[in-house]
């Protein structure tokens, strides 16, 4: 009797392990059945698409609660061994501003605005599923602080500004190498000397730009190959460099190469992706920017991103030229900025600089119906996502009124001081000294992990992809690096907080590709980020490979997300070709810490023609 029982208790468990097992693959073949749907990837071991379909657009389509599901149950789904390479064509591929995709998906931008340079990302459809390649003969980019001065010319194959700009200054051919000599379309004779120029006009000590420290932040539009933003960083001033990707389209190239702050982007119809009250100075030198044009729009968005107080110094012949066309610009001009309350405080040469008001005491004094108007206490001055820009006036908060300046401490020290606007964000001062004092020590722990692989001057241009309050980057304050911090689009009333500090950041939203050029970072630090695109319904992979698009070969990431996202990307290290080094620690539970988190820190290797070197 005893060993019927046992005999039917065993035949039961059989049927139940057989059930079990036929759940689990109708459960792998719904999984497999779904990524054949349209813009899925699947691929053989030589990373070539299963489906004979193209293997460049596309994307990664999954079902995350499935795969959860199955992860629980201990079933790991496959991922693929390789990644294919794109064709060499798309070595400098800026997925959102490829002129190409807009004639081919029949868009019709208003050329007159700019709008064909602002972002037009591809549909989910025409998204790249490949590797991005480096141009023959690719070098480790040269080191900081000697790559201010020369890239190699295989990196960046683009001799045409060279030539182009010859008189000017900008940059010159030699051998291998492209080297810049500091000059730009104004400044011949080599930025360093122009901006000792700026300072003596604006009577600060010592003929210092940076004002004892009040002048940190800086926004320079139309920079070139910033070379005024590189010989900033002398005098301790960081400038958002910005240009378009226009007839000099490999300037931000040239600058990143170079590692100097910089980024792609135009004054067109959106607002610029940074909030207001950010910049102490403004520049434009022949940067060719119609400023009257759209009611002065473009004039008052620099007014809503400056500081009480803050410059506009503006180099271009209207400034100094006589002939009538020139002297009609620079009357309508000087109008438009009377109105806006701004005065002028200097002038000599070929430059003006004009100055913004400290408070809305001259905005309150102009007569009814003056324009431009100020604008809706409706109005979020520091909404920038894919906002458009407004004529109007952007008003001070009652407190800055009053108080008739920013607030902000002299840089080094508002570094680490809690600035006004926190209680903006409804941070207090307490839990912002808390997030500095844990990405100290989160950023100390990072290094000693990387110790035995980094050498000196090896990470230059950073970006750190979920930035907070910005204390990853204020860590990094005795490095000789510089960060890029992003802040999501949900977090992006955070980013003032940035630049209150006395660093600089955009908004960006990670389900899209970031307006880069390909390999242009050092070092991506991607804290909870998977996690957050995942609750948006976005694919982790094509993030991968878009990460995987901006890192240099020899680059670092470092990944901190929770256990099973970490165990996921694990899986696609070889395919990304990460495996340069690789380490991963369970780190040190703190305050900021969203539940039992993992730090994968991988290394891309340089490879060339779809082979890696090593």
């Amino acid at each position: 009797m005893r060993q019927k029982n046992e005999q039917i208790h065993t035949t039961k468990l059989l049927t139940y392990l057989l059930i079990g097992l036929v759940g689990v693959l109708g459960l792998v073949c719904l999984y497999y059945g779904s990524s054949f749907a349209p813009g899925s990837r699947r691929y053989d071991d030589n990373g070539s698409r299963l489906d004979g379909s193209d293997p460049v657009f596309g994307e990664f389509s999954r079902n995350p609660d499935l795969v959860d599901f199955l992860h629980e149950q201990g079933y790991y789904l496959e991922v693929p061994k390789s990644i294919p390479v794109c064709d060499m064509k798309y070595s400098e591929l800026i997925p959102c501003l490829d002129r190409g995709l807009i004639y081919q998906l029949k868009l019709k931008p208003n050329l007159t605005v700019m709008e064909h340079y602002e972002r037009h990302c591809p549909p989910p459809e025409r998204r790249y599923n490949c590797l991005i390649p480096p141009p023959k003969g690719y070098k480790i980019p040269i080191r900081w602080p000697a790559s201010r001065d020369e890239v190699w010319k295989a990196n960046i194959p683009h001799t045409h500004l060279a030539e182009e700009k010859s008189d000017q200054h900008w940059m010159v051919v030699d051998g291998e190498k492209i080297k810049f000599p500091g000059g730009g379309t104004h400044f011949h004779y080599g930025a360093d000397k122009y901006i000792v120029g700026l300072a003596q006009m604006l009577k600060f000590p010592g003929d210092k730009l940076h004002n004892g420290g009040h002048i940190r932040n800086v926004l320079d539009v139309g920079c070139g190959v910033a070379s005024f933003g590189a010989y900033l960083l002398h005098y301790d001033i960081i400038a958002m460099s910005l240009a378009p990707n226009d007839v000099h389209e490999n300037q931000i190239q040239f600058a990143l190469e170079r590692g100097i702050p910089s980024t792609l982007g135009v004054l067109g119809t959106k607002r610029l992706p940074y909030p207001s009250r950010s910049f102490e100075l403004a520049h434009c030198s022949r940067c060719r920017i119609d400023w009257l044009q759209r009611d002065g729009i473009l004039l008052l968005e620099l007014d809503r991103l400056l500081r009480p107080g803050g410059y506009f110094a503006y180099s271009s012949p209207e400034a100094y030229e006589q002939d009538p066309e020139n002297r009609k610009i620079w009357n309508a001009m000087y109008s438009l900025l009377k109105r806006m309350c701004w005065r002028v405080v200097a002038k000599r040469g070929q430059t003006v600089i004009w100055s913004k008001p400290l408070s809305n005491s001259c905005y309150l004094k102009r007569d009814p119906g003056t324009l431009p108007p100020m604008c809706s206490s409706s109005d979020d001055p520091d909404a920038s996502w894919n906002v458009s820009m407004k004529a109007c006036i952007t008003p001070y908060s009652a407190r800055m009124h009053k108080e008739r300046w920013s607030g902000l401490l002299p840089w080094p020290k508002r570094l680490t001081a809690a600035p006004p606007r926190l209680e903006e964000i409804g941070v207090s001062s307490e839990e912002f000294h808390e997030d500095t004092k844990i990405w100290h020590f989160r950023v100390i722990e990072y290094w000693k992990q990387m110790k035995s692989v980094m050498h000196k001057n090896s990470i230059r241009n950073v970006m750190d992809m979920n930035s907070n309050l910005g204390g990853f980057a204020a860590a990094l304050k005795d490095k000789d690096v510089w960060v890029m911090n992003v802040a999501s689009v949900k977090m992006s009333a955070r980013l003032k907080i940035i630049y209150d500090r006395g660093l600089i950041g955009t908004v960006h939203d990670w389900c899209e590709a970031f307006c880069t050029y390909p390999r242009t970072y050092d070092l991506l630090h991607a804290w909870a980020v998977f996690s957050e695109i995942e609750e948006h319904g976005c694919s982790p992979e094509d993030l991968l490979i878009e990460m995987d698009r901006i890192l240099r070969p020899d680059g670092f990431v470092i990944i901190r997300d929770k256990h099973s996202i970490i165990n996921y990307i694990q899986k696609f290290i070889t395919a990304l070709r990460w495996d340069g080094w690789l380490s991963e620690v369970e780190p040190r539970t703190d305050a900021l810490s969203g539940g039992e988190e993992r730090v994968l820190i991988a290394r891309k290797k340089l490879w060339t023609d779809g082979y890696t070197t090593m």
